[in-house]
């Protein structure tokens, strides 16, 4: 059995991954926002909210089950999602509720990965690269030289791939990295860019990034809830993003997309007509009898973060509309 991700299935299995003028939620980081920036640019796609696993900022008059989530596995039957984490505990005990992951695409799932059995070979790259193999496969996208320091930042790839070299280039192969077609090719096979350039353009976008946030860190995301998982940066009778988190937000993906060249369209971009959504957020130490436990639970999305925990929000209320 070849240990490469069958792209022409998968889009067979999920043709919406692939279909222009979707409306799309995405994670408020900088693996989230390229995602929209990437989708939106090629497909038309039109970004409607955000989500952090904490709170939901969505536009008022969305369902965002009928959206796709990109960069976040969400746990419920028929709603589209895209993302990276690490989701089964194991392979060979898998819940009876699996099938709310029905309308998934998760890398790890696509391999069959589980935390038991595969936590040290779980996806080391980032949603917008699994998104670029993806679409690549059916059209041509271009990658420029200075994509390059913002698509290695995405999620901490550039960490990942001297941390774990081994993995990543596993994964690379399963992604079909090498091909002359797919994207993923210039990115990591080429030779145009050494080291030293490489830490400097890193070098420079930590400065950009910065410059965001006055010089402070954070200036990376668009922040929607604070440590406690309450909702902030909202202003809630202007049902918008407050007026200095809106302006770092939009210096932030006119830099995404003055790197990568998907070009940003405010107008594809839910900016008012907000409303805010808190969720419940809680973590557990991994074993057998707690993932049984709470995977019960329908937990709205999870992520088995590392060997001492799993993440997950809990929608108590059935907000999700």
């Amino acid at each position: 059995m070849s240990d490469t991700l069958d792209y022409k299935q998968l889009i067979k299995r999920f043709p919406w991954i692939v279909t222009r003028g979707q409306d799309c939620i995405v994670s408020p980081d900088v693996d989230g926002l390229l995602c929209g920036l990437f989708m939106a640019h090629y497909l038309g796609w039109r970004i409607r909210g955000f989500y952090d696993a904490k709170v939901l900022v969505k536009h008022r008059g969305i369902n965002a089950r009928d959206c796709i989530f990109l960069d976040v596995e969400i746990f419920r039957k028929g709603t589209r999602s895209v993302g990276q984490h690490m989701l089964m505990y194991d392979i060979r005990d898998v819940p009876r509720n699996w099938e709310d992951f029905s309308e998934c695409i998760s890398a790890n799932n696509l391999r069959n990965h589980d935390f038991k059995h595969n936590f040290k070979q779980k996806y080391p790259l980032a949603t917008i690269h699994l998104l670029l193999a993806i679409l690549g496969s059916v059209r041509r996208t271009t990658v420029p030289t200075r994509a390059v320091s913002v698509l290695l930042y995405a999620d901490g790839t550039f960490k990942n791939l001297f941390n774990y070299p081994e993995n990543c280039l596993s994964w690379l192969q399963f992604l079909s990295g090498t091909d002359k077609a797919n994207p993923l090719r210039y990115l990591f096979h080429s030779v145009r860019y050494p080291l030293t350039q490489l830490m400097g353009l890193l070098s420079d976008l930590f400065k950009d990034f910065r410059a965001i946030n006055a010089g402070r860190r954070g200036g990376d995301k668009i922040k929607i809830s604070n440590t406690r998982g309450e909702v902030v940066n909202f202003d809630a009778r202007r049902k918008t993003l407050d007026s200095v988190t809106l302006e770092k937000a939009n210096a932030l993906l006119n830099l995404l997309a003055h790197r990568t060249g998907w070009i940003y369209k405010p107008g594809q971009w839910a900016w008012s007509d907000l409303e805010a959504i808190r969720f419940q957020k809680a973590a557990i130490r991994p074993s057998r009898r707690r993932y049984e436990e709470f995977i019960k639970k329908r937990p709205l999305s999870f992520a088995i973060t590392s060997s001492l925990a799993l993440e997950y929000t809990l929608d108590p209320k059935r907000k999700f509309i």
